[in-house]
């Protein structure tokens, strides 16, 4: 048992933790919170509810983690049960009940006083289900089954391991986001799109609705009303003299949907801005932001905690890693190989930091031939060598593909979101380039990374690149092909701290130092010896590794615990000063 904890470890509310609204893109008033105690049993693959209940486990936190009251790993062969009564209060009286799972990992089956409600797959999106007609009077009992083969199998999973080692961390399997019943209408407001246009000076609204009504839409900038008014489901509402979103102003609109006066009401926000790529004054293609080109600091953000894994254990939790990154003076971070909870866009959205949001990886490895020696020859393989790519059988790469617009489509509200990343050092890619073109079709509001790092396929937006250890370089004309180059991944400085670390003996970094001096002073040499000249030559963004350090992994600007601030302020203060055009 690892006991490297944050301060945040304390201050789980054990009763129901993570009890703020999970949805704040599409909220509503009347909601119940199911996180909390379970009993929880692990069998083998049974298809029979278990007769006894090993202990309890907090939910929504992994089996594998400290704080679930566990910490033990879940096996392929094995099944993971939950179980909980829940009482309706007068909300639900004449409404539909919403079950809802903010993420699963991997595959579950959801039963209500015994009889199923639904199953699903996939680690990372949420789903619901409507569990009205499975309800009785009184007390209801929810159980839950789990299978999830981590490693040993194909699906999405990102860097999850059963055996954690060097990059690859402990797996998360079960319930990791928040739980939760919501009473709707018979006629109601399913969802809402909504898409910003500052060129027009419009706000773009598609809304699905179930049922019949007539829809009225309120914009508000603070109290006073921008617009108020019936509208058809697709529309477009004008913003006049918008007040446009960015880091240094994020500025954010509330937006009120109500159905039929009031039989169903919904409250989101948007954001007036237009994420682009243009050509600085000599003719150089930038990275934009509200129509002026827009140097974009990022750090690789993987969500992880040494006590939860890839659940935050609070809202404090992640708002510190944001508001902390943004005042060491980064303006983005990439969301590396996870989908967070909800809540956390939100908040990147009213602090202001732009995200750039990676699909999770899945498939085997490319073995080290493709992942180590080709792209530190700049050799690129073809990405439809599915066998090279271990993404063999068609059903595979669909299932990729559902998952990946899931995530868009679960994510299209955010308005910090710039960046869709579908593929990450050639982990189980496949058809990058027509990925990419897809995704810029499906969102244009949008730019996409399409092969970050490594195997480029010449696709949309960037060419992307990925350095350690060796000097940073411009790519030549033809390789760039026209686009900005970002640096997507690079530095990875390390320092290992003992008492700070998930295991002092068995860290991992790629250029280690023996104090914050020495980290500080390599980190300050590499910005502007190599990073900083590269701005004026057409560098557009940079990515440095990492927020904090993660398991066995100790490049990060704070220790995993976040106690320890492992590069100084100043410096960091000092060379994203200089990252700018």
């Amino acid at each position: 048992m690892n006991s490297l904890r944050t301060e945040w470890f304390d201050k789980v509310d054990r009763e129901c933790p993570l009890a703020d609204y999970p949805r704040p893109q599409f909220a509503r008033k009347d909601w119940l919170c199911l996180n909390g105690s379970y009993d929880y049993a692990v069998t083998g693959d049974s298809e029979q509810f278990p007769t006894t209940y090993e202990g309890k486990i907090l939910v929504p936190f992994s089996i594998e983690s400290d704080i679930s009251g566990v910490n033990r790993a879940l096996k392929p062969f094995e099944r993971l049960w939950y179980r909980r009564s829940f009482t309706l209060d007068d909300s639900f009286k004449g409404k539909r009940a919403i079950l809802h799972f903010g993420a699963v990992d991997w595959e579950c089956r959801v039963y209500i006083n015994g009889m199923p409600a639904g199953s699903h797959k996939g680690g990372y999106n949420p789903f619901e289900f409507d569990i009205t007609d499975l309800l009785k009077d009184g007390e209801n009992e929810l159980i839950v089954r789990v299978y999830d083969p981590t490693n040993e199998g194909h699906q999405q999973r990102g860097k999850q391991l059963l055996k954690p080692v060097g990059f690859w961390y402990t797996a998360t399997s079960g319930i990791w986001q928040t739980v939760w019943i919501e009473p709707v209408s018979e006629n109601r407001i399913d969802s809402v799109k909504i898409t910003p246009d500052i060129d027009k000076g419009v706000v773009k609204l598609s809304a699905k609705i179930t049922g019949s009504g007539k829809l009225n839409i309120k914009v508000l900038d603070g109290e006073n009303a921008v617009f108020d008014g019936e509208v058809q489901p697709d529309c477009e509402i004008p913003v006049p003299d918008a007040k446009l979103w960015s880091p240094e102003s994020p500025f954010l609109y509330n937006l009120e949907l109500s159905l039929n006066g009031g039989e169903d009401e919904v409250s989101s926000y948007f954001g007036m801005r237009k994420f682009s790529i243009m050509k600085d004054d000599k003719g150089i293609p930038r990275l934009a932001l509200n129509n002026k080109p827009y140097f974009q600091r990022g750090l690789l953000d993987q969500g992880y905690w040494p006590e939860s894994q890839l659940t935050p254990p609070t809202d404090e939790a992640m708002i510190f890693d944001i508001s902390e990154m943004k005042r060491l003076g980064f303006n983005m971070l990439r969301k590396h190989i996870k989908e967070e909870p909800l809540r956390w866009y939100y908040h990147c959205d009213r602090l202001g930091m732009i995200v750039w949001q990676d699909m999770i990886s899945g498939g085997k490895p490319l073995n080290l031939i493709y992942a180590g020696a080709f792209p530190n020859i700049n050799v690129h393989v073809k990405d439809n060598q599915y066998k090279v790519f271990n993404r063999d059988l068609p059903e595979w790469r669909e299932e990729f593909e559902e998952e990946y617009k899931g995530l868009i489509d679960n994510l299209y509200n955010c308005v910090s979101i710039c960046t869709w990343v579908p593929f990450n050092e050639g982990w189980g890619q496949f058809d990058a380039k027509r990925i990419g073109e897809w995704t810029k079709e499906y969102d244009p509001s949008r730019l996409v990374d399409h092969a970050s790092g490594w195997h480029d396929q010449h696709g949309p937006d960037f060419k992307s690149g990925h350095k350690y250890i060796t000097p940073v370089h411009m790519p030549t004309a033809r390789r760039q092909a026209g686009r900005p180059f970002v640096l997507s991944e690079y530095g990875g400085y390390s320092w290992n701290i003992e008492g700070h670390v998930w295991n002092y003996k068995r860290s991992f970094g790629y250029i280690q130092y023996k104090n914050s001096e020495n980290l500080s002073q390599a980190y300050r040499k590499l910005h502007f010896n190599q990073i900083i000249p590269l701005v004026q030559k057409g560098l557009s963004a940079t990515v440095y590794t990492q927020v904090s350090d993660v398991e066995f992994e100790v490049n990060g600007i704070y220790s995993y615990d976040r106690k320890v601030l492992k590069v100084s302020e100043d410096v960091l203060r000092e060379c994203n000063e200089a990252l700018k055009y």
